[in-house]
């Protein structure tokens, strides 16, 4: 596909179980070329979305395309197409690196050679090469993730979908698969990214939309639904955490709207106008008031701000109230359907 073009594609989609939709009304596009990331509160309908779009589960109404393909008249096309990576690496521990990728490339029908070859490229291209005829039992945790992506990566897939691609892994793993995903979509591949971390959305997503109630909710970069709330935030912690009764009301006066105050941090926290003015006038009324500062800072709000303010909540690990890590490599054609 070339950029511009949109790789996913999703209308009106509708997906009941019993009486409750778990979908009600899905719609969503992404650009060939991008990583569109899908955030949403525990039970909004991501990773129903996911299986849906990846083939694993059938819709009761709408239409999906996926690298141009009908998902639910040409499931065998799209399957061909993708790599699905879920929340659970799906590699054996005893054998090496090199050998799960060349089981995985066997199971989709490479020859021998072919799955050997792919194997070495793929541990060149995620940076494991010095370590693939090591088990993955000696694998780190970001280690084993970029195993998988490479296992994902097998047919070399138009769009892939990440499930919470770095769920239990430390800050240095996180940073490994967050580079490697930006590889990816430097060599043209379009991910579809569900994620519990807000800050890993801002890093990596072009484009985001929040799901609730099995819709979407909002959608736009990271920076236009920051620009929603309006604003920067002021952030003011306080030398004393006694000085909050009397910094309060005088930084209500000041910026004219509630600050948010965190007791335990000693956090006073406002929406704001004026950058420098703002800052300024506010000093030096507490300063007046005898309130000493220990730090300040200005910014822009979060994406877990944003997300707050949209949804009402923060978000969970847990999803949908479907079985977790779901994982295929790609999706053999001959899977119809994991039920639900």
């Amino acid at each position: 596909m070339t950029i511009g073009e949109d790789a996913i594609i999703a209308q009106g989609l509708r997906k009941r179980y019993g009486n409750r939709y778990a979908l009600d009304g899905f719609d969503l596009r992404v650009q060939a070329g991008t990583v569109c990331g899908l955030l949403g509160p525990n039970g909004a309908g991501k990773t129903t979305a996911v299986r849906i779009l990846s083939t694993l589960l059938r819709f009761d109404e709408g239409r999906a395309e996926v690298a141009g393909f009908d998902v639910a008249r040409q499931p065998e096309q799209v399957r061909y197409r993708i790599g699905l990576v879920g929340q659970q690496a799906a590699l054996d521990e005893m054998l090496s690196g090199h050998q799960n990728l060349v089981i995985f490339g066997r199971l989709f029908h490479l020859g021998p050679k072919t799955a050997r070859r792919r194997a070495t490229e793929l541990l060149e291209r995620f940076g494991l090469a010095d370590v693939g005829e090591q088990p993955v039992k000696a694998y780190s945790g970001g280690m084993r993730r970029r195993l998988d992506l490479a296992a994902g990566m097998i047919l070399t897939p138009s769009v892939l979908f990440l499930d919470e691609p770095t769920t239990g892994l430390d800050p240095r793993g996180r940073n490994e698969v967050w580079e490697s995903v930006r590889e990816l979509v430097r060599a043209g591949t379009t991910v579809l990214l569900t994620t519990q971390y807000l800050d890993e959305a801002d890093q990596l997503a072009d484009r985001v939309s929040v799901v609730d109630a099995g819709r979407v909710i909002a959608e736009g970069t990271p920076d236009d639904l920051k620009g929603r709330l309006g604003g920067d935030r002021l952030d003011l912690v306080l030398r004393d955490r006694a000085d909050l009764a009397t910094a309060l009301p005088r930084l209500r006066q000041v910026v004219g709207v509630e600050p948010q105050v965190d007791h335990d941090r000693r956090l006073l926290s406002a929406r704001i106008g004026d950058r420098a003015a703002t800052l300024t006038t506010v000093l030096r009324v507490l300063d007046e008031a005898g309130v000493q500062v220990a730090d300040v800072a200005l910014r822009r709000p979060t994406l877990d701000e944003v997300f707050l303010h949209l949804t009402g909540h923060r978000p969970q690990p847990s999803e949908d109230g479907t079985t977790p890590g779901v994982r295929t490599a790609g999706v053999p054609a001959d899977i119809e359907e994991v039920p639900a």
